[in-house]
């Protein structure tokens, strides 16, 4: 079980096919893991492609359990939030000896990939944002989410404080917008994005409207959810990162 270990975590990932780096963040809010790609535990399709299929035949794909969902397990300190996590993200794909690549994020990935395009402009080539969540009248959802969060790793480690779980749950979700980064770097981005609005409580149409409003590098795929339209999904999404992945 490919473990890579950082010094306050300990980080589950799994890589597959070949070609230019595309790193995943998986849908799940504060649980993201690998397997909310795949099927529902009772097999039920997923609404959106899982891309560890649909585009390793060109991409080396690199899914992992973010700290404490899943496989993965790591410290909670009072001042760990976004940066955390893009510590985490940027780390891992040094160990596995990439400089540029792609970010795919559903749900709070999308936030993700917000994060790692601050943090390392110069690294993201391209970013595709599916369902990304941000805060329109669902505060109760983030509470919520930080609370199961909490009660989790606390179960595991009870060293770990209530005060540092609430601490990390207003540097997470305090923020408004998409809770990462402000109205004014998405208007100032110059990374190539690709939008899958979101529709529903987590992942507000608001929210998806704003960025598209602001962001001036963006292309927008409005129908994409469910079997009707996974084929032109993975065409589509394909076909982007195909076009920014810098040429050899």
């Amino acid at each position: 079980m490919p473990m890579f270990k950082r010094p306050d975590a300990e980080l589950y990932y799994e890589v597959h096919g070949k070609g230019f780096p595309l790193l995943l963040y998986a849908p799940g809010g504060l649980r993201s893991n690998i397997e909310f790609w795949g099927p529902a535990a009772d097999g039920t399709p997923r609404s959106w492609m899982d891309p560890r299929v649909a585009l390793s035949d060109r991409f080396t794909v690199i899914s992992m359990d973010q700290r404490n969902a899943g496989k993965s397990v790591a410290d909670v300190k009072p001042d760990h939030g976004w940066h955390t996590f893009a510590a985490d993200h940027l780390a891992l794909i040094d160990h596995l000896g990439f400089d540029k690549f792609h970010v795919m994020g559903g749900c709070i990935g999308g936030s993700y990939c917000f994060e790692a395009i601050e943090q390392a402009p110069d690294r993201v080539a391209a970013a595709v944002l599916q369902n990304p969540i941000g805060l329109w009248e669902n505060a109760d959802t983030w509470s919520d989410g930080v609370k199961l969060y909490g009660e989790t790793v606390r179960a595991r480690d009870p060293s770990i404080t209530q005060d540092a779980i609430d601490s990390f749950g207003r540097n997470m979700f305090g923020p408004d917008f998409v809770f990462s980064v402000t109205r004014d770097f998405v208007q100032a981005c110059k990374t190539p994005l690709f939008l899958q609005p979101g529709n529903d409580k987590p992942h507000p149409a608001h929210t998806s409207e704003e960025i598209a409003a602001l962001a001036p590098n963006l292309e927008v795929q409005k129908d994409w959810r469910g079997p009707a339209h996974l084929a032109e999904s993975i065409r589509l999404v394909g076909a982007f990162l195909d076009r920014h992945t810098p040429k050899a």
